[in-house]
């Protein structure tokens, strides 16, 4: 039985950078209270670019940096809740422009645990032995379903995409664990039943907070490892206080845990993939560490992954 892993990433970020002082000028609001609360000071917008570009763009540096063709592609896996339109699939349209001629296409919805998701998912494709290669994109257009008007959500949210190979690695490498889960009673907390997001942030903070480290200790639980295993924890880029109750949680120094929503804001299924290739790129994750990946979002969801970087 082959062993799945992560055999290479990339990402897009939108060229136009929205700072807190820029919000000053229409809301109720102030840099200050913005960086306090959440820890964004800034965040891309993605304008006339649309999700499945954006998807596109990362899923072609992915490929290069995995050194996989697009048609070795097996599957395509996009998470998404902010697909260009309900139908066609973001992934059916980024099938088409890789030219991944022979790989089936999905969406998957579980909002900000939708990378998790789909690494989950990717994993029982390649050791089953069903495919090869699967490719996994989290994207979101946030922008065009937030209130600019609406200073408690309006600051929260930015666009990118990011983006992984999953394919066979070595036995010491790898994904060694998962947890998922829904608690589908909070639902109403986040949501989008009309024409933008309306959240409950006391409630949503109460759940990330204890469902983040929750769901962290039962990935590594079911990997055989404790936190003492652990070298880099890249948790969901939503608000700096709910990931430093993560961090805490697994008992990790600060230099151990990726911190980009200062400068992405949240990026919903986009922000662990976009946060792991700052990190590669800063080698700051390097071959043979264990990581710890772990989201939560609208529905109520939440995933984690444990995994040992490298192939």
């Amino acid at each position: 039985m082959a062993k799945a892993g992560l055999l290479g990433m990339g990402r897009f970020v939108p060229e136009k950078v929205v700072t807190n002082k820029d919000f000053e000028s229409f809301l109720e609001t102030s840099d200050e209270w913005i960086r306090t609360r959440t820890g964004i000071e800034e965040r891309r917008f993605a304008e006339d670019v649309e999700t499945s570009e954006m998807a596109y763009q990362s899923a072609r540096k992915a490929l290069e940096s995995a050194e996989v063709k697009a048609e070795e592609i097996d599957l395509i896996l996009v998470a998404t809740v902010t697909p260009d339109m309900p139908f066609p699939s973001v992934s059916s349209i980024v099938q088409n422009r890789l030219g991944a001629t022979k790989a089936a296409a999905m969406d998957i919805s579980a909002a900000c645990a939708g990378f998790i998701y789909g690494i989950a998912t990717a994993q029982q494709f390649i050791e089953t032995g069903a495919y090869q290669h699967v490719l996994v994109i989290g994207v979101e257009k946030l922008t065009k379903v937030t209130d600019m008007n609406d200073r408690n959500t309006a600051v929260l949210f930015g666009d990118g995409a990011g983006a992984c190979v999953v394919g066979p690695v070595s036995e010491d490498r790898g994904i060694l664990a998962f947890d998922l889960g829904s608690d589908g009673s909070g639902g109403m907390h986040i949501n989008k039943k009309n024409e933008f997001i309306e959240m409950n942030g006391r409630e949503v903070f109460k759940f990330a907070v204890r469902q983040m480290g929750d769901s962290s200790i039962r990935a590594l639980t079911k990997a055989g490892l404790t936190k003492e295993d652990v070298d880099f924890l890249v948790p969901h880029q939503a608000n700096i206080r709910i990931m430093e109750a993560s961090r805490e949680r697994l008992e990790l120094p600060k230099e151990k845990m990726s911190v980009t929503v200062n400068k992405f804001g949240n990026t919903s299924s986009a922000s662990i993939p976009m946060a792991m290739v700052e990190e590669l790129e800063a080698g700051k994750i390097k071959d043979g560490d264990v990581l710890v990946l772990v989201g939560f979002g609208a529905g109520l969801v939440w995933g984690s992954v444990a995994l040992r970087w490298g192939r």
